[in-house]
């Protein structure tokens, strides 16, 4: 089973939020979901992002894959250089 990273879109028209999910990469986008890391609202001002850290890391240790756009998001939170030196500065 492949597992990946990715955003659960909710929200009304035209007013998106999105939630940061694990999910089985065969289930569509707003299908079902294994487990809830986060959530983004690019239309607040500020941009609103939440993550449980904690969650996100021990899912990309069991080999999870984020999308590009939540790696970007991860990457503007500095996990991902987290993981990074954790996976090779052992």
């Amino acid at each position: 089973m492949s597992v990946k990273i990715r955003m659960h879109r909710m929200g009304a028209k035209r007013k998106p939020f999105y939630r940061l999910v694990v999910a089985d990469s065969r289930m569509p986008r707003d299908g079902r979901f294994i487990e809830e890391v986060g959530y983004y609202n690019p239309t607040s001002q500020p941009k609103t992002l939440k993550l449980d850290e904690d969650k996100i890391f021990d899912w990309l240790q069991k080999g999870a894959q984020p999308s590009e756009t939540v790696k970007s998001l991860l990457s503007g939170a500095g996990i991902m250089k987290k993981y990074h030196d954790a996976k090779y500065n052992k």
